[in-house]
């Protein structure tokens, strides 16, 4: 019982703390001043509404751990005093009863070896008796069985009364001081198990319904509209571009290759004009030739 109490204790701790670092993380992400983009985009309206429904859990897990430590962690620490002192009783009572139960043992051992020493001394005096008269045979016969009857009358009743007091030692006193004290605690374990959950169980329903607000605040997160916001505030107003022109470099290379096919062709005019030169030299000098042999003529 201690033990269990002892964990509903930590258990409402934590609790705590949790709640505590939820409702301060909720606190250090929600905007101190309202400012007009977080009204302006629908996920900073959403992660806003996210925020305060958090809030709201941390709200219910310390109303949980509020629970824990009124209703069932006092009592139990309040049972849990009654049950050391019922304890304490319970166990004088057991001390008792075995006490009562250890006297009536040895009462009965005592009647036992009484009633066997009896039976003995009849004996020896029935011996003894055999040797003397008629008279005082039978006197003394008589006292000795008259003694050993009443030790084995005295023994049966030691037995009879330990026999029902061994009965009611095991059967009846130590159940009713043990484990109906037991059986108690045990059950009121059970109890405090059964109210820690109803406890969780109260608080589950607003739970939920923070849940189903987060996830309204989700589904109300509009892309399409926060981009065209976006659009709509850092527009410049200018318009758009035109298309970009066409630059034909390939101009160039057809005047390059025009110029290099008019200079080929000067080329190979001169490669023509040199190959022809020395035959008209020729020619010229042939007929310088001719025409000085004619003159000497």
């Amino acid at each position: 019982l201690e033990r269990y109490t002892k964990f509903l204790k930590e258990r409402a701790e934590i609790e705590l703390s949790y709640a505590k670092q939820i409702r301060n993380l909720s606190k250090k992400y929600h905007p101190k001043r309202s400012r007009e983009e977080d009204s302006r985009y629908t996920w900073c309206v959403a992660f806003a509404a996210t925020l305060q429904q958090l809030n709201e859990l941390s709200a219910q897990r310390e109303e949980l751990a509020e629970s824990l430590n009124s209703q069932i962690v006092s009592e139990l620490s309040r049972y849990t005093q009654e049950l050391k002192a019922e304890r304490k009783t319970h166990f004088q009572d057991g001390r008792r009863a075995q006490q009562h139960i250890e006297s009536s043992w040895k009462q009965l051992e005592s009647s036992k070896r009484r009633f066997e020493r009896d039976c003995k001394e009849a004996e020896r005096a029935q011996q003894a008796s055999d040797r003397m008269d008629l008279d005082n045979k039978t006197d003394g016969e008589k006292q000795k069985q008259q003694a050993a009857e009443e030790s084995r009358s005295f023994y049966l009743s030691s037995l009879s009364r330990f026999n029902q007091d061994q009965q009611q030692h095991y059967h009846s006193l130590v159940p009713v001081i043990y484990q109906d004290m037991e059986e108690r605690r045990i059950e009121r374990v059970g109890d405090a198990m059964r109210a820690s959950a109803e406890a969780e169980r109260k608080v589950l329903p607003e739970a939920g319904r923070c849940l189903d607000a987060m996830m309204d605040a989700a589904q109300s997160i509009q892309p399409r509209k926060d981009t065209r916001q976006v659009v709509e505030l850092f527009k410049s107003g200018f318009d758009p571009p035109g298309d970009v022109d066409f630059e034909d470099y390939s101009a160039t290379m057809r005047r390059s290759i025009s110029e290099s096919s008019y200079l080929d062709n000067r080329t190979e005019g001169r490669r023509h004009s040199r190959k022809l030169w020395p035959f008209i030299r020729k020619n010229k000098t042939s007929s310088w030739t001719e025409t000085s042999s004619w003159t000497k003529t």
